[in-house]
């Protein structure tokens, strides 16, 4: 009988602990969006993610974005047959989306203004954020047709590969640097879900 009470004991305890872990964890700010925290410049991407030259039949022409969502990576379309490739951090389930847009406006270190809708759902976030190192928006930002969605820099670059943003596509701060130096407004942008086969 103690063998039995002994083991409901550990088995009550087990179960409220998991309980508590399931109830921290979801407790805890989403960690895709860090305000403050200064982006390690040292972070070495593994090379699936870092910037490089590939060879990319498209139909669309050289300047184009093109959004790979599934393969998280942002292409330039060259001449020749060639894209520079870029290693993204895309939207997180239920926040990825596909179309076709423009490049509206560009700013180097933006301001960060959450919308409603992320304010809601990350309530410990400020409600306003000047540009600068610490801002999730990172180095650069240029906005895509009328939505709420940027291509931009983060202070997170550990979140390159994974679906983390809720819908904007982010790039470490020397990537997004460069893209925007070669990219003018009303450049194209497609965003894709799947491969174009």
């Amino acid at each position: 009988m103690t063998d039995f009470r002994r083991l409901t004991g550990m088995l009550i305890t087990t179960f409220g602990l998991i309980l508590s872990t399931s109830y921290a964890s979801a407790q805890q700010p989403d960690r895709g969006d860090e305000p403050g925290l200064i982006a390690d410049d040292s972070y070495q991407l593994d090379p699936e993610w870092q910037k490089t030259v590939v060879y990319y039949r498209t139909t669309e022409a050289p300047g184009t974005i093109i959004i790979s969502t599934s393969e998280r990576h942002l292409y330039l379309v060259q001449p020749g047959g060639r894209a520079i490739r870029y290693g993204i951090g895309v939207g997180r389930d239920g926040f990825q989306w596909q179309g076709l847009v423009n490049i509206t406006n560009k700013k180097e270190w933006p301001d960060w203004t959450p919308p409603p809708e992320m304010i809601q759902r990350q309530p410990y976030l400020p409600r306003f954020m000047a540009g600068g190192p610490g801002n999730p928006l990172g180095a650069r930002a240029m906005y895509l047709g009328t939505t709420v969605y940027r291509i931009h820099g983060t202070n997170r670059p550990d979140t390159i590969g994974t679906k983390v943003s809720s819908g904007c596509f982010r790039l470490v701060n020397n990537d997004v640097a460069d893209l925007y130096d070669r990219v003018p407004v009303g450049t194209k942008v497609v965003i894709r879900q799947k491969p174009e086969l």
